[in-house]
């Protein structure tokens, strides 16, 4: 499966900001229809998880149109690996002892 271009930050921005009553809900995508390829590096699933769902911050579930916002205390592409495949990230938590 090919995977489009990296996505620029400004970019990312840009679908952050959008604001929800100014979408079309025919052109966003129902998460229900993403496929994840578990054969490509992680890095890779994103990339192609963000080009299949085209604007990873508003979408469709089910129907239901979603509006994602973050804290701020994590990268996009950190939030959407712990999301996709939190079995992969508790295995590489530390914990320590007190």
């Amino acid at each position: 499966m090919e995977v489009t271009q990296e996505i620029t930050r400004e970019r990312l921005i840009e679908m952050q900001n959008t604001d929800i009553a100014d979408i079309d809900p025919k052109e966003l995508v129902d998460i229900s229809m993403v496929k994840i390829n578990t054969d490509l590096p992680i890095k890779e699933r994103v990339k192609d998880y963000i080009r299949q769902i085209k604007n990873p911050y508003c979408y469709k579930n089910h129907g239901l149109i979603v509006k994602v916002s973050f804290s701020g205390k994590g990268r996009l592409e950190d939030c959407l690996k712990m999301a996709l495949f939190p079995e992969a990230e508790e295995q590489n938590r530390t914990f320590v002892r007190r």
